[in-house]
């Protein structure tokens, strides 16, 4: 009887251990990119037919759609964008020389900030993004969480190729501090998008209206 009662008991105590490490393991887990679609799927997108390439771009402005962050980039000026990069023909096409730049309705010229600014800027909120004149790097104000850094750099936007007939997709992060309504009016232009022969193809250009417009899901 009482090798029955311990092992009752026992069971009891790894059922209790299980029901605490699940709520655990939801609440620790890794932050996950959402799927992409293929881009002329999305509202702001692009399409060349006959070079057979989309590009899109889908704003994360709404806290509906942020919270996939743990991070609030909005509260520090920061805008995500999910961008979307479609290559339907049969040879594989070179990011490795493109440029992406937001024109916003009142012609301000915006371009994705790469990480060590994202990071500095989310450490010290009063930081500049622009390239530093100070040779030594101040110490972060703030130090940044590391499921904040997993979150970004699982997060960004890094294909250099795009193979054929695949979707490659991550985020581009934009300073739209101080700007009051950065999407309406504004559009996103792609230059140096390559063919696999190293032939640039036309630029491409992103309706931010478009998505603005859009029925919301």
């Amino acid at each position: 009887m009482q090798h029955s009662s311990l092992r009752l008991s026992c069971s009891l105590i790894l059922c209790v251990c299980a029901l605490l490490v699940v709520p655990l393991a939801v609440a620790s887990k890794s932050f996950v990119k959402p799927e992409a679609k293929s881009a002329d799927r999305y509202p702001a997108h692009d399409s060349h037919s006959d070079e057979k390439v989309a590009i899109a771009a889908d704003p994360y402005d709404r806290p509906e759609k942020a919270k996939i962050f743990s991070v609030d980039f909005a509260a520090h000026g920061f805008l995500p964008v999910f961008f979307i990069v479609t290559n339907n023909g049969d040879k594989p096409i070179s990011l490795a020389n493109m440029q992406i730049e937001v024109i916003t309705g009142n012609r301000a010229k915006l371009t994705p900030i790469g990480a060590e600014d994202l990071y500095r800027r989310l450490s010290n909120p009063q930081a500049h993004t622009g390239p530093s004149t100070i040779p030594i790097p101040l110490p972060h104000k703030k130090p940044i969480s590391e499921k904040a850094v997993e979150e970004i750099e699982s997060s960004r936007f890094a294909a250099r190729a795009v193979e054929p007939h695949t979707t490659q997709s991550g985020f581009l992060f934009f300073d739209v501090g101080g700007i009051s309504s950065p999407l309406r009016g504004s559009s996103i232009e792609i230059t140096g998008v390559a063919d696999a022969r190293g032939n640039e193809l036309l630029y491409f250009e992103l309706s931010l209206d478009k998505y603005l417009n859009a029925p919301t899901p």
